[in-house]
C-alpha cells in the first residue's frame, strides 16, 4: 500500500488504577478516524512504549487495529534495542493480522555500527510486514547513516523512514539518493519544509489534539497549496508547546485539559510543572481548543 499523509503517533491512556484505559483508547481512535487522518501508530514513543509490558504492548496494538476497523492504516510500534525482541513482537503482530506496517526505531543505548543497524532492520523486514524505519538520534543516541538508509531501501519490505533528526537536509539527501523512497517528517514543526523537500507526510504528535486541522494542513501541503504556509504559522505555537517538556507529557496534558483522557503517566515520566501547563493551555485557548 501507499503510505502518505497524516499518521498519528497515538498516546496510551491510563486509568485510575494505572492500567491501560482501553475505553479511552477506542474513543481516541474514533476521534482520529473522524478527523480524517490516514494512519495510526500505537505504542511508539508517544505511546510510552518503554513502560508497557509485553502483554499490554500487544493488546494496545490489537485494540487499535480493532477500533480503526480498516478506516485508517495501522503502523504497529514493535521496535526495541534488542533485535530478538523486535522480531518477536513483530511476529506477534503479523499473527494477529490487520497491521499495515511496523515502525522500527533505531536500537537505543546500544549504539550499533552501520552493519549492526542494517542487520537489525533487515531481520525485522525479512518477516514480511512492511517496515517504516524511525530515525531519532535525540532518543536513540545515533543516526541511521544515509548509506545504511539507501542500503535498506533496496529491501523489498522496507517501505519508508520517519525522519525525526530535525534536519530538512536529510529529506533532500534521502530523496536524492533513492527518489521513490517514502519519507515522513517526524516533527510537526518541520512537516511543511520537509514536504517541500519531498517528504510524503508526517507522523504527528499534534494530530492527537487536532486531527482534523492537522490532516487538512498536510493535504494542503502535499498538494502545494500556498495556504498551507498560513496554516503552518497558525498551528506552530501548538507544535512548539507540545514539546515544552518531554514527549508525550505535554500532549497527554493537552488531551486531559480537553477532557479526552485521564491525566496519567508511568514513572519515570510525570506531569509538567504549573508554569509549563499554563503556557500550553494559553496556546490551546488561543486556538479555540479550550
Amino acid at each position: 500500500m501507499q503510505f502518505k499523509g497524516t499518521v498519528t503517533a497515538m498516546v496510551t491512556p491510563f486509568g485510575a488504577d494505572g492500567g491501560v484505559d482501553f475505553g479511552a483508547l477506542r474513543a481516541l481512535v474514533e476521534r482520529q478516524v473522524a478527523g480524517g487522518v490516514e494512519g495510526l501508530v500505537p505504542v511508539g514513543t508517544s505511546g510510552e512504549s518503554p513502560t508497557l509490558d509485553r502483554k499490554e504492548h500487544l493488546e494496545v496494538i490489537e485494540k487499535t487495529i480493532e477500533a480503526a476497523a480498516g478506516r485508517a492504516f495501522v503502523v504497529a510500534g514493535t521496535g526495541a534495542n534488542s533485535t530478538a525482541e523486535a522480531v518477536d513482537l513483530t511476529r506477534e503482530v503479523i499473527a494477529m493480522g490487520g497491521a499495515a506496517a511496523t515502525l522500527q526505531v533505531t536500537p537505543y543505548y546500544n549504539k550499533p555500527n552501520p552493519e549492526g543497524l542494517y542487520r537489525h532492520f533487515a531481520a525485522v523486514a525479512d518477516l514480511g510486514l512492511p517496515v517504516i524505519l524511525y530515525n531519532v538520534p535525540g532518543r536513540a543516541g545515533r543516526d541511521i547513516p544515509l548509506e545504511t538508509v539507501v542500503r535498506l531501501a533496496a529491501h523489498p519490505n522496507v517501505a519508508a523512514i520517519k525522519e525525526a533528526a530535525g534536519s530538512v537536509d536529510r529529506v533532500s539527501a534521502i530523496k536524492n539518493a533513492v527518489p521513490d523512497f517514502t519519507v515522513f517528517s517526524g516533527d510537526d514543526s518541520l512537516a511543511l519544509p520537509m514536504i517541500s523537500a519531498g517528504a510524503d507526510g508526517v507522523i504527528s504528535v499534534a494530530s492527537n489534539v487536532i486531527p482534523r486541522e492537522m490532516s487538512d494542513f498536510i493535504r494542503k501541503a502535499l498538494a502545494g497549496d500556498p495556504s498551507a504556509r498560513a496554516e503552518h504559522r497558525r498551528l506552530w505555537p501548538l507544535f512548539r508547546d507540545l514539546f515544552i517538556d518531554t514527549n508525550p507529557i505535554p500532549v497527554k496534558e493537552a488531551l486531559a485539559a480537553m477532557g479526552l483522557l485521564r491525566p496519567g503517566f508511568r514513572l519515570p515520566l510525570c506531569e509538567m510543572d504549573a508554569g509549563k501547563r499554563a503556557k500550553l493551555e494559553a496556546t490551546m485557548r488561543s486556538l479555540g481548543l479550550l
